[in-house]
């Protein structure tokens, strides 16, 4: 598998930074709601953290914080009667106007997300091997208002350039005073998604931002899975997406390589890693405890262009 790093910085007030149908309907170009299935593995052995199907705007009742900006469409949907939209209006826009917010949940180290989505058929990628920035998972680490740009740890969901994408960020472990050194093996105080060597034989990057180092690290598959082309890839198709993560066990006070990140798409297995460092013993009692839904595009727009979300689910 293809791995590719791509760092960009988030500038706005949430501090961004970096920074995605279980069977598709062979024979036909186009999947109709009614045709749209969830995909394996079997959700009902998971346990259920938290669940959104964007059927009215009664956000806080179901844990949505953080000023959640959700707009909701009766255009398109896999059932009920709306789903969410991010629309972008025009060329340049950066954020749409269906934006996001942010759910606490139960302190889990293992966490799935899964949803469905659909692009416009006019929809264009930036070209740049980076954005839109889509879905991120944060832990117990940082705040609750804390920006995902800088954390000691965040993990991305998203698409970029019409491939799944996975990623991690970890940027305040940095230790700063021997950037660009390895300190893999001689301290657990270090940063594993770049900056401070490679902990997992997976490439991160780091870069500075103003006075301080921010870096990152991205998992993608060779191949197209959001594709302008018709067929059972087509962009502006429902498609069903799930994402997980389990973090890492910490052993004897040191971070061990067994972290999972896993992606399937339609019911197809993408992306399998089973070896993944995203902490050291520097944060044994790290657990994930917060969502995040925060659509961007930093380099703008290409052109007026939606996503459509809908049945988002997080398991464990």
């Amino acid at each position: 598998m293809k791995i590719t790093i791509r760092l960009q910085l988030y500038p706005i007030n949430l501090g961004f930074v970096l920074t995605v149908v279980s069977l598709f309907c062979s024979a036909q170009l186009f999947c109709t709601p009614e045709q749209a299935t969830t995909d394996s593995p079997a959700d009902s052995a998971e346990k259920v953290l938290f669940e959104e199907d964007f059927e009215d705007t009664d956000w806080a009742s179901r844990g949505w914080y953080d000023n959640p900006q959700i707009e909701l469409s009766a255009e398109k949907k896999v059932q009920g009667n709306s789903s969410c939209v991010w629309h972008w209006k025009k060329q340049g826009d950066i954020l749409p106007g269906g934006k996001g917010g942010r759910v606490r949940i139960p302190l889990t180290e293992s966490v799935t997300l899964s949803f469905y989505i659909k692009h416009s058929d006019n929809w264009e990628w930036t070209g740049r091997g980076y954005h839109p920035h889509e879905f991120l998972f944060m832990t117990t680490e940082d705040g609750e208002h804390t920006g995902p740009a800088s954390t000691h740890l965040t993990l991305y969901v998203e698409a970029i350039d019409g491939k799944p994408t996975l990623g991690i960020q970890d940027s305040e472990n940095i230790d700063e005073s021997r950037i660009g050194q390895s300190l893999v093996g001689v301290t657990e105080k270090r940063s594993v998604a770049g900056g401070n060597g490679d902990s997992d034989s997976y490439s991160g990057g780091y870069y500075k931002s103003g006075e301080v180092y921010r870096n990152g690290k991205h998992w993608q598959p060779e191949e197209i899975y959001f594709s302008d082309e018709p067929g059972p890839r087509y962009q502006g198709s429902w498609h069903h997406v799930k994402a997980h993560f389990k973090l890492n066990s910490i052993v004897d006070g040191k971070g061990i390589n067994n972290g999972v990140l896993q992606y399937w798409q339609d019911g197809e297995l993408i992306m399998d890693y089973h070896d993944v460092v995203f902490r050291t013993g520097q944060h044994p009692q790290m657990k994930i405890n917060q969502f995040l839904m925060l659509p961007y595009i930093g380099p703008g727009a290409k052109l007026e262009q939606k996503i459509w979300i809908d049945n988002l689910k997080i398991t464990r």
